[in-house]
């Protein structure tokens, strides 16, 4: 094994050089921890599904309503557990820029269907009894300062109030959820004020999604085809599935991500790599000579071979690590900057791995082609200065 004293002093023969090529392999490092965590993190909402609990939709499209009276024939059908709505509000706070997730939701069920949300049980209780009243999660209630007992006012930009105001609602909770299918940035508020409201203004709600939990050893796609067949000749036709295809789904809206991401790194994985090889090949004929030298005085090829191996590994390593280091420390910054789009952003052990594999399987590979060189550079050559 050549010595570190050596592959140490090999690399700072051209110091800038080698910072260089350091700074650029912690950058790349940074960025695939932070791409393969966006796959990571849409595939968690998937992962971590409720396996008994459905969405049941328009079979047109998500944002196509459904008449509140499915809900009651959800409910009879044997296999059911409990039923649940949500209905997606669309407002924002103040400004358009402050827009965020709202549902109107059935408050005596949510908290039983959706055990991830988790609210102070006082907290809970004055939620539930105050009709006007929301609950906010805690990524939201950090974000625009609010705190219990604050009025929020909400501008409904797809369900104006009927007065032409704010709708306003009273802050009786801040949840948190530790899951990554429940986002902690979203507000939480009553059905009955919700339909109350519109009716006023002569408005009939509708329902953007029932949410159904399904009994214990319960054959799930008999209930998802019992609850099709049950609106087949209705007015709206409905789409049942569970909920990590729901999500599956819910995902896809954005495109097919994950490829996208995949091909991304790739390249960033190619061009550091090229990058490396260069920087090595550069080093490598740089020391021929010293090579020559040391074949004389008794090294063999196989010690050549080694010592331009930890050369490109000691460059890599050291990359890669200030790499993780770098995306492990900005790592809540990040999670705040895609909070919208890509709730519960953090970064997995498996990624961390995933990303050490690159950065060894990069020094292995940036290191080869050199030091096959390196090895098969005969004595009398080397000492020429010849390749």
């Amino acid at each position: 094994m050549a010595s570190m004293k050596l592959v140490w002093r090999n690399l700072m023969r051209h110091p800038l050089r080698s910072v260089l090529t350091i700074l650029s392999l912690t950058v790349a490092i940074f960025l695939i921890c932070g791409l393969r965590t966006l796959i990571t993190t849409l595939n968690a909402g998937v992962a971590n599904a409720d396996n008994r609990r459905l969405a049941v939709m328009s079979s047109t499209g998500l944002f196509v309503e459904l008449p509140m009276k499915y809900q009651a024939q959800i409910d009879r059908l044997d296999a059911v557990e409990q039923t649940t709505k949500f209905q997606w509000f669309g407002g924002y706070y103040r400004s358009p820029k402050n827009f965020f997730a709202q549902f109107a939701i059935d408050p005596a069920t949510l908290f039983s269907m959706y055990p991830e949300c988790q609210v102070p049980p006082e907290q809970q209780q004055t939620f539930l009894k105050n009709r006007v009243s929301c609950i906010v999660g805690k990524g939201l209630a950090a974000d625009y300062g609010w705190k219990v007992g604050d009025t929020v006012p909400i501008i409904g930009a797809l369900h104006p109030h009927p007065e032409n105001k704010a709708w306003e609602f009273y802050v009786a909770g801040v949840y948190r959820s530790d899951a990554p299918n429940f986002d902690n940035r979203t507000l939480f508020f009553h059905w009955d004020y919700y339909e109350k409201t519109l009716e006023s203004g002569g408005v009939t709600p509708g329902v953007g999604v029932f949410s159904i939990r399904v009994k214990p050893g319960t054959d799930v796609p008999q209930v998802i085809a019992d609850v099709e067949n049950l609106f087949k000749d209705s007015e709206q036709l409905v789409s049942c599935e569970t909920e990590a295809e729901f999500q599956r789904q819910f995902v896809t809206m954005f495109g097919n991500i994950p490829l996208f991401v995949g091909w991304i790194g790739g390249g960033v994985v190619l061009a550091i790599l090229l990058a490396c090889v260069n920087t090595m090949l550069m080093s490598m004929r740089e020391q021929t000579t010293d090579i020559g030298i040391l074949k004389s005085i008794g090294f063999s090829d196989r010690s050549m071979f080694g010592l331009l191996i930890a050369q490109s590994l000691f460059l890599c390593t050291l990359g890669g690590a200030l790499g993780l280091l770098l995306a492990r420390g900005t790592q809540p910054m990040v999670s705040n900057w895609f909070a919208a789009t890509f709730p519960g952003y953090a970064i997995t052990n498996g990624t961390y791995l995933f990303a050490s594999a690159v950065t060894l399987g990069l020094g292995i590979a940036a290191g080869v082609m050199p030091a096959m060189q390196a090895r098969r550079l005969r004595c009398v050559d080397a000492l020429r200065g010849m390749d």
